[in-house]
C-alpha cells in the first residue's frame, strides 16, 4: 500500500472553492447574534480584527505550504520546523477543535430550528442532528463534489439576497446616509476590548482557510498553487464576513435579540418577511447539516489515522467489517456532541478557537524557527516576511486566545496537560521520539 499516492487533480479555483465551502459562507449569519452580543453591537469591527489576525497568519501558511507541501498542515509544519515533540502537541491541540466542531455545527442548526418551531424543545433538535448524522456516517456516505458546489452556490445566493434586503431596509429607514454609518465599527460607549472579545468568536467563521493545506498532496503544482489559494481564501472570506456583519448590524443596531443564538431568523423576518425567512432557514439548516456530516466524518477518520499509527490507542484504528467506517470514533464524536445540551454557541465556539489559535500561533513560530535555523528559503524572503510578520501574527493569535471564554481557556489548558501526559507515556518519559502520523510524508509535487 505504500506505493499508493493521492491523485493530483485540483487546481487553484478548486482549492479555493473547497476552502470557502468548508467555511460555509452563511455561518456569518448563523453566529451573528452571538457575535453582536459579545462585541456589544460592533460586529463589523470584530470581524475586521479577526480578519487582520487571520491575514497575518495566512502569510505564514503561504510560506510553510511552499516550503513543505504536505498534508499535515500545522502539525507537519511545527514538527519539521520546531521539533517532533512540539509538533505532536500542536497536532493534539488542533485535534480539540476538530472534535468540538461537529458539536458547534449541530448546536447552531438546532438553535435556528428551535426558534422556527418553538413547540419542539431545543434538545430534541440537537439529538436528532446527532443521531441522523451519526447513522449516515456509520453506514457510509459518498458526497459528490458537484453537489457540494451547488449547495455552496445556493448559500452564496441566499447570503447575497440577505445583504441586498438588509441594504434596502436601511435605505428605507435612514436614507442613503444610513449605509455609511460607522456604528458597526465604532459604537458610542463601547470599548475596543468588547470588539476584541467578539473577534475571538468571529475567528470561528474563518476556520477552513487553513484546512485547504490538507489537500497539498492532491493539488497540481502545490508549491505554487497552495500559497495563492490560501491568500485568496483569507482575503475573500474576510471581505465577505466584514461586509455581511456591517450591513446586518446596520439593519439591526445593537445587540438586543429575542434569542442571540438564532438572531439571523429575527433579522431575516424584519428585512424580507415570512417567505424569505422560510428560504433562509431551510438553506441555513441544510448547510449546517451537511457541514456537520462532513465534520463528523473528518474527525472520525482523523482519529482512525491516529489510532492506526499508534498515536492513539489501537481501538481508534479499527473499521467496521461490513461498513468499513470507524464506528467507535463516530460514536465518540456523537457522544461529545451531546455536550451541546448544556452549552451555548459562544462557549462552544470558543472551545473550537482555542485549538485553532494555538495551531495558528505554531505556524507563525514555525516560520521564525526555520529562519533562525538558517533555512535558505526563509533567508531569501528576509527578516520582514519571516520574523516580523510571523511574530505579529503569533501575538495576534495569542491575544485573541486570551480573550476567549474563560471556560474555553480552562478546557484548553486541561486538554494540553492531557496531551503532555500522553506524550510522556508514549515516549517513555520523553526519552524516545514521539509517534509520527503518516500524513507527514513529503510529496512535493
Amino acid at each position: 500500500m505504500d506505493n499508493v499516492k493521492l491523485d493530483r487533480r485540483l487546481g487553484l479555483w478548486s482549492v479555493v472553492l473547497f476552502g470557502l465551502a468548508y467555511m460555509a459562507p452563511m455561518i456569518v449569519l448563523g453566529t451573528f447574534g452571538t457575535l453582536a452580543t459579545a462585541s456589544r453591537g460592533t460586529a463589523a469591527m470584530a470581524y475586521l480584527v479577526a480578519a487582520a489576525a487571520i491575514f497575518l497568519t495566512s502569510l505564514s501558511y503561504c510560506i510553510m505550504s511552499r516550503a513543505h507541501p504536505v498534508a499535515g498542515s500545522a502539525y507537519s509544519y511545527a514538527r519539521r520546523a520546531i521539533g517532533p515533540g512540539i509538533g505532536f502537541l500542536v497536532g493534539w491541540a488542533v485535534l480539540l477543535d476538530y472534535i468540538f466542531l461537529p458539536m458547534v455545527i449541530w448546536l447552531i442548526g438546532a438553535a435556528y430550528l428551535a426558534s422556527a418551531f418553538p413547540g419542539v424543545p431545543g434538545w430534541a433538535w440537537i439529538i436528532g442532528f446527532i443521531v441522523l448524522t451519526s447513522m449516515i456516517n456509520i453506514v457510509g456516505i459518498a458526497c459528490a463534489n458537484r453537489v457540494n458546489i451547488v449547495l455552496m452556490l445556493a448559500q452564496f445566493g441566499i447570503l447575497a439576497a440577505f445583504l441586498a434586503l438588509a441594504a434596502r431596509y436601511v435605505l428605507v429607514l435612514d436614507g442613503p446616509g444610513g449605509l455609511l454609518c460607522v456604528t458597526p465599527f465604532f459604537a458610542a460607549g463601547v470599548p475596543f476590548s468588547a470588539s476584541v472579545a467578539g473577534a475571538a468568536i468571529a475567528a470561528y467563521s474563518f476556520l477552513g482557510f487553513d484546512a485547504v493545506t490538507t489537500l497539498a498532496e492532491e493539488t497540481r503544482n502545490a508549491r505554487r498553487t497552495m500559497p495563492r489559494a490560501i491568500l485568496v481564501i483569507a482575503l475573500g472570506s474576510g471581505l465577505i464576513f466584514v461586509l455581511s456583519a456591517y450591513l446586518t448590524q446596520l439593519a439591526h443596531p445593537g445587540a438586543d435579540f429575542a434569542s442571540a443564538d438564532a438572531a439571523g431568523v429575527e433579522i431575516a423576518r424584519a428585512i424580507g418577511g415570512d417567505v424569505f425567512v422560510t428560504v433562509f432557514l431551510a438553506t441555513l439548516v441544510v448547510a449546517q447539516f451537511t457541514s456537520g456530516l462532513a465534520a463528523q466524518a473528518s474527525v472520525g477518520r482523523l482519529l482512525y489515522a491516529m489510532g492506526r499509527d499508534r498515536v492513539l490507542p489501537s481501538l481508534f484504528g479499527r473499521l467496521h467489517p461490513r461498513w468499513l467506517t470507524p464506528v467507535p470514533n463516530l460514536l465518540l464524536v456523537g457522544t461529545i456532541g451531546l455536550g451541546a445540551l448544556a452549552m451555548d454557541v459562544a462557549t462552544s465556539a470558543s472551545f473550537i478557537n482555542f485549538g485553532a489559535f494555538l495551531g495558528f500561533a505554531a505556524v507563525n513560530l514555525s516560520v521564525i524557527a526555520l529562519y533562525l535555523k538558517g533555512d535558505r528559503r526563509m533567508r531569501a524572503l528576509g527578516v520582514l516576511a519571516c520574523v516580523v510578520v510571523p511574530a505579529l501574527g503569533a501575538l495576534c493569535d495569542v491575544f485573541l486566545l486570551w480573550h476567549l471564554d474563560r471556560h474555553a481557556r480552562m478546557l484548553g489548558l486541561v486538554w494540553l496537560v492531557l496531551g503532555i501526559g500522553w506524550l510522556g507515556w508514549q515516549t517513555r518519559g520523553f526519552r524516545r521520539a514521539p509517534p509520527d502520523m503518516h500524513v507527514d510524508r513529503e510529496h512535493a509535487g
